[in-house]
């Protein structure tokens, strides 16, 4: 699986980016994952024509000490459509620059 990796988190700093994904993020059943959806604006010709497959949504693994984001975009409602796939340099990009603007709003200097 392709990833994007924040490792060596100290613990304080996971307590203050949970407290934010908890708030501002859809939580999965499974503990420490959660779903980012995509912007509208970042789907792909394909991902937009599927209307039964939205919403589209990065999953990210918090754990005490790293974060690991998925660059498979997903839907919900499949487990298998053509509209998922690995993200496009440009959804890529923008996950990218989400998590980093998050860690520099709480002040996590990794």
């Amino acid at each position: 699986m392709k990833q994007y990796v924040i490792d060596e988190l100290r613990f304080e700093d996971y307590e203050k980016i949970k407290t934010y994904f908890d708030d501002y993020f859809e939580a999965s059943e499974i503990k420490g994952i959660y779903w980012i959806h995509l912007d509208p604006e970042n789907l792909t010709e394909i991902q937009a024509s599927h209307e039964e497959c939205k919403p589209f949504y990065i999953a990210v693994d918090l754990e005490p000490d790293k974060i690991s984001c998925e660059l498979l975009v997903r839907t919900v409602n499949r487990i298998r459509c053509d509209c998922i796939r690995y993200a496009t340099e440009s959804q890529r990009n923008w996950m990218i620059r989400m998590i980093d603007a998050i860690l520099e709003k709480l002040e996590v200097h990794v």
